[in-house]
């Protein structure tokens, strides 16, 4: 078995409990979101998982946004998949206009589970998957910084003895 894998495997499945714990201690609605975010985000580089944070942010951003903007013409009769069509589209398209391509996928995600599943409350929902994703994509970081930490440390006795 790789070294890498395990180590990986053992990251994001930290990360991911944890970002669920808090998400439960904080009584948020969807603790999945914040286990998504911390799994989806977990590399074995800590400049890699930052990297791929920011990414993942900025989509559920854009999306959720896009989503919650978009969510009142989903309740006109006869039209609400191309509402949610339409809607992914732009929240893609301008992922891409905006130079931020690597969110697309996220965004145009994040705003058709905005558009199909929470058109009744859309920006209640669009602030809480900002909050649980960022609650995940932080519990990721922190168990990203653990062995630059312990590295740290082991460095600081290795000098002073």
């Amino acid at each position: 078995m790789s070294r890498i894998a395990l180590q990986v495997s053992v990251r994001a499945a930290t990360a991911a409990g944890l970002a669920v714990a808090l998400a439960q201690v904080l009584r948020l609605e969807f603790p999945i979101y914040a286990m998504i975010g911390a799994v989806i985000v977990t590399d074995l580089s800590a400049a890699r998982t930052r990297q791929l944070a920011v990414t993942r942010m900025v989509g559920t951003i854009l999306g959720a946004v896009f989503g919650a903007a978009i969510s009142p013409l989903g309740a006109i009769h006869d039209i609400g998949a191309i509402v949610v069509g339409a809607g992914i589209f732009a929240a893609m398209f301008t992922s891409h206009l905006l130079r931020i391509k690597d969110s697309a996928k996220v965004a145009g995600y994040v705003c058709g589970v905005v558009l199909l599943t929470h058109s009744d409350h859309p920006w209640s929902y669009a602030l809480y998957r900002g909050l649980e994703t960022g609650l995940g994509i932080g519990a990721a970081f922190a168990v990203g910084m653990v062995p630059k930490l312990l590295k740290i440390e082991m460095d600081r006795s290795d000098s002073a003895g």
